[in-house]
């Protein structure tokens, strides 16, 4: 709601939509009412471009306590989603965690400490407005399984959190020391220039000394959940200390070590990637998330042939990868 640059992308999907040789039908679900089947009896092509609106689990205990939250509801909460518009967040404590560096995590860290007179000037929705002016969090901890150097987030997305006013950016300068082997790549020529400047961005913060008194979005990296702590709700997040380490093939991957600790919140939100859903009786590749398909021509699973009309695009085609501009190349594809 606060990026209007971006969101200027609707103008041209206003274009579209307002062609006299498009009609456009809302409240409907497949499968709900209509089916696939009646779709494919009544269009020469069908092509899904659902996303993916699912969001992955974690798998460790105490996922399910109350205040713990996918970060998917939280982003379709302040953007004013209605079926996520009733929904409560405990913003009563001074400390939230995020789980995962991706940007939907640096974007729901700035929502949280971002000053609600300036949220106020955004597309944000009233009801979150409401409640993030009673909000009593100071601190927004990002958890990140990997080091600076393979972090999820975009450069733009880490830029934007530097340049916030009265919010200090907190990394921990053993945080921002890389390995042995992130350093040799970091430094080679083979590394791409946003990995370079990922990096030197990190270590930027790293230097900065914090004004006790501002709010803050502390960065740690090589970070892993490994329980939710409390009686009921969300009392605290259990971590361990992950290691770089090369698999099988030569690339760097976490590893787990012994060494952990213990963080005080009541409220976690979950950002380790969306996950697409199945559509009433379109093939769907359940490992993967996606409507298994080629080039975006939705294919059986069982005999690898093709499904005639019926096409995909978009992060229900390929996974939740990419941005705006991959997408637009994506449905150029199909």
């Amino acid at each position: 709601p606060d990026h209007p640059g971006t969101k200027g992308v609707t103008d041209q999907f206003r274009s579209a939509v307002g062609r006299r040789n498009v009609r456009c039908h809302f409240n409907v679900e497949i499968g709900q009412g209509i089916t696939h089947d009646d779709l494919l009896a009544n269009h020469h092509a069908v092509i899904y471009a659902v996303g993916a609106a699912g969001d992955r689990k974690l798998g460790i205990p105490g996922e399910d306590l109350d205040g713990s939250f996918a970060s998917t509801e939280f982003v379709a909460w302040y953007n004013g989603h209605p079926d996520y518009a009733d929904r409560e967040f405990d913003l009563s404590g001074e400390s939230a965690v995020i789980v995962g560096n991706g940007n939907v995590a640096l974007d729901v860290a700035r929502i949280l400490v971002t000053e609600p007179d300036e949220l106020a000037k955004t597309d944000l929705a009233e009801h979150a407005l409401e409640a993030l002016r009673k909000s009593n969090i100071k601190e927004v901890v990002i958890l990140g399984r990997r080091g600076p150097a393979q972090a999820a987030y975009t450069n733009p997305e880490l830029l934007a959190l530097g340049r916030m006013s009265d919010v200090d950016i907190v990394v921990d300068p053993d945080d921002a020391v890389l390995d042995s082997e992130s350093r040799a790549f970091v430094d080679s020529d083979d590394a791409e220039p946003s990995v370079k400047l990922k990096v030197s961005q990190v270590e930027g913060f790293a230097k900065r000394t914090p004004d006790p008194s501002r709010k803050r979005i502390v960065l740690r990296y090589l970070t892993s959940p490994v329980e939710f702590v409390g009686d009921g709700k969300v009392e605290s997040i259990r971590i361990a200390k992950n290691e770089m380490v090369p698999d099988e093939s030569g690339r760097l991957v976490a590893r787990r070590t012994e060494e952990s600790e213990e963080l005080e919140t009541g409220l976690v939100l979950r950002s380790i990637g969306y996950r697409g859903t199945p559509v009433a009786d379109v093939p769907f590749d359940d490992q993967r998330g996606v409507i298994p398909n080629e080039n975006g021509r939705v294919i059986d699973p069982s005999t690898g042939e093709p499904v005639p009309g019926v096409y995909v695009a978009g992060w229900i085609k390929r996974g939740p990868t990419g941005v705006i501009g991959t997408n637009r190349s994506c449905a150029v594809e199909t």
